[in-house]
């Protein structure tokens, strides 16, 4: 996770938000230790950290997108969270400027599309095996 204030505050330097807020959020939900951070946006995408994580949580659009789209215009894919659909871009966006022009590269679109295809299916999934827990235990017993 990337820290809200330039340097993630720096312990209060910077912004008191990352140590009185962020980090405390982060320890609360925590529990299966697979949260780490706060994370200075620059020095996280400058020295190559990023190259661990699986996935990255920015705090806000263009602390996260900027180096998104430096690192993976062609084939990234924007994934936005929290909401009551689905929704997947491709890293470069609409790209109005070379529309109808078949010079676009198909390929963020392409993942976007299969990306959001993944997530509706595993939502449904997750929605299945919650909304009857009793239910769910027992077919795990059955197979």
């Amino acid at each position: 996770m990337l820290g809200l204030n330039p340097h993630a505050g720096d312990n209060g330097t910077i912004g008191t938000e990352d140590r009185d807020i962020v980090i405390p959020a982060i320890q609360k939900v925590n529990t299966n230790n697979m949260i780490f951070g706060p994370y200075a946006s620059d020095g996280f995408f400058g020295n190559g950290t990023y190259k661990q994580f699986d996935g990255i949580l920015a705090m806000y659009h263009d602390q996260g997108l900027i180096p998104f789209k430096t690192l993976a215009f062609n084939d990234g894919v924007n994934f936005t969270a929290g909401l009551n659909g689905v929704r997947t871009s491709p890293d470069h966006g609409t790209a109005y400027e070379i529309a109808g022009k078949n010079i676009a590269n198909e390929l963020s679109f392409k993942k976007a599309l299969y990306a959001a295809i993944d997530i509706f299916k595993n939502w449904k999934l997750y929605s299945e095996i919650t909304e009857n827990q009793l239910a769910f235990t027992n077919l795990k017993k059955e197979r």
